[in-house]
């Protein structure tokens, strides 16, 4: 008895240790080696989270979520923006700056950042809680900054960045047309092919890893608003610093594999689509995109210094706040009527956590499995301080978290089968063959896509009797119906005292709906979109923003903003059916997720022979358990069924011998 409990003792203690050194911080074993967690302030703070208030998250972050992993604390965009009346997400002229032209933290909301500190105090006392600290960013160059012309850090010597007999500005650097398409009064892309462009990066970078910062959020650089050239330099930078930090990229509207197979080995994590808010229309919108991401086989290849990963966006769980007020508002009242809120009642007016997310139970677990299953970075984006024992238990659940960091050969299950009512008379299939006839919209939209894609090849110019010149999209076209077409004219040179270089726009067009209007064809959305919004661009008044510039030779149409090119393209868009996920644990159990995108119950059921085939196993006998309800399935003979809930799921963790 004596020697059984010491042999007991000896291999408790060394499971525990193999445990631990599993799941040690990332940081010793190479940059994200596992899907990153933890807390950002956007979901429930929008951009007026304050130091205190940062703090307490970061201290509750620590005490609750850290034992499951969750390490990183990030403050979300806009910490350098004083909160005051007038001062809203795309407003102009309320942003601290230094004498280089760089952001720093608002002292009025961030006081410990006074006497040029930054964010030094705030990310030791997170350092000191044990867990590590992060920023959002936006590209380039602010228009601040652009307008007072601020003079460039040179890090190597700490003076003013000098090259050919002159110090250079932000003037020189700042490319005005390339400012961000849906906050036009905050930042622009730097000329990167100038030494003074990379060298404003190399000082912004040097000074977060002065202050401390652990992960860095850059905005607006990918997906529709792709700045590869960004991309690459801060990613260089990043590589050449002595302090580790995760480079994560935000958002990813329209992100498809090809694009991302050029930036995954740049960085650590990036989006794939919009934002994610706490709507069913948004969750849904993710399966396809989570689909092709994880078939493309970019899940947890190389990345910068380690691994990357694709971001299916955080959790907007628990306690919140409301999307309108964090997206950058429209000029036009009616574009966005909070505006006029925040306009009239100041920066504070019900823009902090207020309610509850609006997912009902079931839906909210299909989130989490799927974000699980597909082993998405898992960011919280709730007020810690109000976090109830619902959303705690769905985010530390043990059967995701393994799934999450440990699972392989995830991939989406086609051959599961689903009845919508007891009778079976309605039967659905999730075949490869099947699942696009479910309820399924088609939309022809314009949509961006890599110049290298084949099928960017199909635009020509024709000629009318009146000389007026269109672009047309034939390809695969109906030769019953009109090809569409667009009004092509060079692009303008300057407008409204914009400052833009003739010999940029050379080559460069237009696209108009007539030849008589001034409306103009612009690629990326001019507000920030959520993740089921299809981007479809926008017509707008002509102006020179490199958004609405567009060149058009070898048959493509690529636009100046993003370096893309157009397609038009059908977006099938799923109202309901079913689908499934499955995986392999490391101990070898495997993971099986039915996903009921209906609004109604459906039964659904999966073959053990297709679920063993799938993984190329050999074994056929099966038994296990469903994580939600707990129910032990026993000896599972033929097949496993279950009925789901509308917007619900079911996680099966199976046993095959």
């Amino acid at each position: 008895m004596i020697l059984k409990t010491y042999i007991f003792i000896i291999f408790t203690t060394l499971f525990l240790h193999w445990e631990t050194s599993e799941t040690k911080s990332q940081g010793d074993i190479g940059r994200a080696s596992l899907p990153p967690r933890g807390w950002n302030s956007y979901d429930s703070f929008c951009w007026t989270i304050t130091e205190e208030e940062f703090l307490q998250n970061a201290e509750l972050v620590a005490q609750r979520l850290k034992p499951h992993g969750y390490e990183y604390v990030v403050v979300d965009f806009l910490w350098y923006r004083k909160k005051t009346i007038g001062a809203y997400t795309d407003s102009y002229g309320f942003d601290v700056f230094d004498e280089w032209g760089r952001m720093v933290p608002d002292p009025g909301r961030w006081p410990s950042s006074q006497g040029g500190k930054g964010f030094s105090e705030v990310a030791g006392k997170v350092h000191s809680m044990g867990l590590k600290f992060g920023i959002h960013v936006m590209r380039g160059l602010s228009l601040q900054a652009f307008n007072a012309n601020t003079l460039i850090l040179d890090t190597t010597t700490g003076k003013a960045y000098e090259e050919a007999g002159r110090q250079w500005r932000a003037q020189d650097i700042g490319i005005k047309e390339r400012t961000c398409a849906w906050m036009k009064n905050g930042f622009m892309s730097v000329n990167t092919k100038l030494g003074a462009g990379r060298a404003f990066l190399r000082s912004l970078y040097q000074q977060y890893a002065d202050w401390g910062v652990d992960f860095v959020k850059l905005d607006c650089v990918f997906g529709d608003d792709l700045d590869l050239d960004e991309i690459i330099v801060v990613s260089e930078v990043l590589n050449e610093l002595s302090r580790p930090i995760i480079y994560s990229l935000s958002p990813g509207t329209n992100a498809k594999p090809i694009i991302a197979k050029e930036v995954s080995g740049l960085v650590n994590m990036y989006r794939v689509t919009g934002d994610d808010w706490d709507t069913w229309e948004d969750v849904s919108a993710h399966f396809n995109v989570a689909r092709d991401f994880t078939a493309a086989n970019l899940v947890g290849v190389k990345g910068l210094k380690g691994k990357s990963w694709p971001d299916l966006d955080m959790l907007p769980l628990g306690w919140l706040t409301e999307a309108e007020l964090c997206s950058p508002l429209g000029q036009n009242k009616e574009e966005n009527p909070a505006r006029n809120i925040i306009l009239r009642f100041g920066a504070g007016s019900n823009d902090g956590p207020h309610r509850y997310c609006r997912l009902n139970l079931d839906e909210q677990r299909t989130q989490v499995t799927l974000w699980s299953m597909v082993r998405s970075p898992l960011i919280f984006g709730g007020d810690m301080r109000k976090l109830d024992d619902a959303t705690f238990s769905l985010l530390t659940n043990p059967t995701l978290l393994e799934i999450n960091w440990f699972s392989s050969n995830n991939m989406e299950f086609h051959y599961v089968t689903g009845s919508l009512s007891s009778s079976g008379k309605h039967s659905l299939s999730n075949h490869t063959e099947d699942k696009e006839k479910i309820n399924v919209l088609e939309t022809r939209v314009l949509a961006l896509r890599s110049c290298k894609d084949v099928k960017a090849n199909g635009w020509s110019t024709k000629v009318l009797d009146n000389n007026v010149e269109k672009v047309c999209w034939e390809e695969n076209s109906n030769k019953r119906k009109a090809p569409f077409c667009l009004n092509k004219r060079e692009a303008l040179s300057a407008s409204e005292g914009e400052m833009v270089y003739q010999h940029q726009n050379l080559g460069r067009l237009h696209l108009l709906v007539t030849e008589r209007t001034e409306l103009c064809f612009g690629a990326s959305s001019n507000r920030k979109l959520t993740a089921n919004e299809i981007s479809r661009g926008s017509f707008s008044r002509c102006r020179s923003h490199a958004n609405q510039m567009w060149e058009n030779y070898n048959g493509t149409l690529m636009n100046s903003y993003s370096g893309l090119c157009a397609i038009m393209d059908f977006v099938r868009a799923s109202s309901g059916g079913i689908r499934s996920w499955l995986a392999t644990g490391r101990r070898g159990e495997i993971y099986l997720a039915f996903f009921n995108l209906n609004n109604q119950v459906t039964k659904m059921s999966a073959k053990i022979s297709d679920i063993t085939n799938a993984i190329h196993a050999t074994s056929s006998k099966c038994s296990g358990t469903e994580v939600w309800s707990g129910t032990n399935l026993g000896a599972i003979k033929d097949s496993i069924s279950m009925s789901v809930n509308a917007h619900g799921c079911a996680l099966f963790v199976l046993n095959c011998t």
